[in-house]
């Protein structure tokens, strides 16, 4: 493992061709990430990371001189998107498995049953015994032309895989549900209380009023292709590739529906929300702090915004909040410094960890707006109490060898819904005049 980085700048004779930057380690050549593990990523990522506070450095004193070199600038940008690089490589992640809350539809012996006869069902089209487990389970899923219910494991697998992919749902609140709607009660307003004296009258008090949240499990699908020389070869393991197969597609639609979905046969994004200056906040809406500027930071004291969205929130959300914004977004951001000439942002400290902005995580999602006039393209706060994610049980897979032959299609579902649950516990950074 080499113990430092170097960064080439690369000019070729001819004046008018762009220059060139190449990140390689000065001992082996290595370009990041080369095998040597995620910690060898983590090195370079900081090596990387000093190099980007000096070329900006040397291009905010540029700025200030009235003396902008293209050059400077171009070589920032390039340092960006290799920063981003190494980002994703020390971020890498291990799979694990996650717990399954009121899963276990079979008693073990048949939990062992079902995923054979699953097998068979995958591999070859036979249905009869897996039609016979279900039944026997009294599965809501046994219904053939809907599709069967994929063993437990499998479940887990893909719940687990889209926690790790997916931003939103990785830093929100979860709830499994067997029906089809989840309600969550809450109170508008609580008990009349008051002092009273030791001997004074004590009236009774108002009832609390409640009010209800409904999020509704829409349904997602997915339809892998796979071959009969696939399908028929013993070593692929049929739960992870069903797995693999749907994780990404999974993961992608159900990001955009949880940041700025309608609701309309898709979960609620939090986006979608009516909002309103913090100054003015209500029960209902989502609080913005405006950076005073429309489509852009100020020009001075760029950080003083984020102070002020960072305590928006109340001290209870802040400690485990989570800045939420695009790589774009992200990268204007990494270029802010404090009063002190400190950066805002800082890589992650460990191996698989998160970059940071100002000690609060960021949480990089691609589908958050880009800065414009009025977006809102950063959310900060407590996303596990702010946002909720509801899983229907259940991934379902019907098996079709007709409508794409000689390709086997499986049509793969599973119902999830989601929406904000409080109002309270997110903030969203406008930039705007007011």
């Amino acid at each position: 493992m080499s113990k430092a980085m170097a960064l080439e700048i690369k000019t070729a004779a001819d004046p008018l061709r762009a220059p060139e930057t190449k990140v390689t380690g000065p001992e082996t050549g290595r370009t990041p990430g080369d095998g040597e593990g995620v910690g060898a990523a983590l090195d370079d990522l900081m090596q990387a990371f000093e190099e980007f506070k000096q070329t900006n450095n040397t291009r905010l004193t540029q700025l200030e001189t009235r003396t902008r070199d293209v050059v400077t600038e171009d070589k920032l940008t390039r340092i960006g998107a290799t920063l981003d690089e190494l980002m994703l490589k020390a971020r890498r992640p291990g799979l694990s498995e996650g717990t399954h809350p009121g899963g276990g539809r079979f008693t073990p012996t048949q939990a062992i049953e079902h995923r054979a006869a699953f097998e068979g069902y995958m591999r070859s089209g036979r249905e009869d015994n897996l039609r016979r487990l279900e039944a026997k389970a009294l599965s809501v899923g046994s219904d053939p032309d809907g599709g069967y219910l994929v063993p437990d494991e499998t479940e887990r697998m893909v719940l687990s895989r889209l926690a790790e992919i997916s931003p939103i749902r990785a830093i929100a609140g979860n709830r499994q549900v067997s029906g089809s709607v989840f309600k969550k009660p809450y109170a508008i307003s609580g008990p009349a209380v008051g002092w009273v004296g030791e001997t004074d009258a004590r009236p009774q008090t108002a009832s609390p009023t409640l009010a209800e949240l409904t999020f509704p499990a829409m349904e997602l699908y997915a339809m892998p292709a796979a071959t009969a020389t696939l399908l028929e070869d013993a070593a692929v393991n049929v739960d992870e590739w069903i797995a693999a197969e749907v994780e990404t597609a999974f993961a992608e639609q159900e990001g955009a529906a949880f940041v700025s979905g309608d609701g309309v046969n898709k979960p609620r994004g939090f986006l979608d929300y009516d909002t309103v200056d913090e100054s003015a906040w209500v029960w209902g809406k989502l609080g913005t702090v405006p950076t005073g500027v429309a489509g852009a930071f100020p020009a001075s004291d760029a950080s003083d915004v984020l102070v002020d969205l960072i305590y928006a929130l109340k001290s209870g959300h802040r400690q485990n909040a989570h800045w939420v914004m695009n790589r774009r977004t992200q990268a204007e951001i990494r270029k802010l410094k404090d009063a002190d000439g400190n950066y805002l942002w800082q890589p992650p400290a460990a191996a698989g960890g998160q970059a940071s902005l100002m000690n609060f995580a960021i949480t990089e999602a691609e589908d958050m707006p880009d800065i414009s006039a009025d977006a809102t393209p950063v959310a900060f706060g407590d996303f596990r109490r702010g946002y909720l994610v509801v899983d229907r049980l259940g991934v379902r897979v019907l098996r079709d060898p007709y409508s794409a032959k000689p390709y086997v299609l499986f049509y793969t579902t599973k119902r999830v819904g989601g929406g904000v649950q409080d109002f309270d516990a997110i903030k969203l950074l406008k930039f705007a005049a007011s």
